[in-house]
């Protein structure tokens, strides 16, 4: 069984449009560029795509010096990256229990973007991205995570997209189907493995980084939203609760910790991946 690394995706700023990569710096908290940025609202609670479809629309491009942002009818906005020691206020903000502080962007980028969900939100930076630890009961005392929802990468693999689409096909749904990769926002995808096989690694090396499998993803409506078109409908997850529903959840994919990272590590598309245990 011959397993390689087939694409690379980062997310600038959750809940907003990924990019892909053909190859990545990994760093603890996940890969270099990933969810440090994030749209809150006046409590500083996350701002979603799972509220405001049209957030899967706005692409994030990371520059030198801070983020550029598009999004259909308006103009392009470049936020610089805020930073305490410049003045930016930080402010509390917290993602599901986590709660730690962010580096606050200027008005302008706040204006913007609520000119895209008819409501006041800010945009955060997070300047120290080991501000915020991993869940403990499934990582370490150091494991540490960016704005992502609990972990630094997501792995997926072709072969069980592939099973979820057959499904899909076969059912209540099928007009909904197939639904592409970018539905899951995974960091990672691999292929050469049997459908479901990653549900039982627990160890996993991808080019020359070794990663922990903290535990499996369960998803959640964020996963019906079209990424290219934002429209709703039913599909993955009518699928997945018929084929892949257990302790009151739907799984997809698996989280992964870079274990003992070393700034510098770098995957690239093709990378040989190996099961360690």
């Amino acid at each position: 069984m011959s397993i390689r690394l087939t694409d690379i995706w980062r997310y600038p700023v959750k809940s907003c449009r990924g990019e892909q990569l053909a190859e990545a710096a990994v760093q603890p908290w996940g890969l270099a560029g990933d969810r440090r940025w994030m749209i809150v609202d006046g409590d500083g609670v996350p701002v979603t795509g799972r509220d405001y479809p049209p957030l899967v629309l706005v692409t994030p491009r990371l520059e030198a010096d801070g983020i550029r942002l598009t999004s259909p009818g308006l103009p392009d906005l470049m936020v610089p990256a805020p930073e305490p020691s410049a003045g930016s206020a930080l402010v509390p903000v917290s993602v599901w229990k986590s709660e730690l502080d962010a580096t606050l962007a200027g008005d302008e980028a706040s204006e913007w973007l609520g000119k895209i969900i008819s409501e006041p939100v800010r945009l955060v930076y997070l300047d120290d991205p080991t501000r915020r630890p991993t869940n403990p009961d499934y990582s370490k005392a150091g494991d540490r995570v960016s704005f992502a929802d609990g972990y630094p990468l997501l792995l997926t693999s072709t072969e069980s997209l592939a099973a979820i689409n057959s499904w899909i096909a076969a059912g209540r749904y099928a007009a909904e189907g197939p639904v592409p990769m970018t539905r899951f926002r995974p960091s990672v995808v691999v292929s050469g493995a049997p459908a479901w096989a990653e549900d039982g690694w627990r160890r996993v090396r991808i080019g020359d980084v070794a990663f922990r499998v903290a535990k499996g993803c369960d998803r959640c409506v964020f996963t019906t939203i079209d990424p290219e078109t934002a429209a709703k409908g039913k599909e993955p997850l009518a699928t997945l609760a018929r084929h892949r529903r257990w302790g009151g959840k739907v799984w997809f994919g698996v989280n992964l910790i870079p274990d003992e990272p070393r700034f510098g590590d770098v995957l690239h598309v093709d990378d040989p991946v190996e099961v360690l245990a």
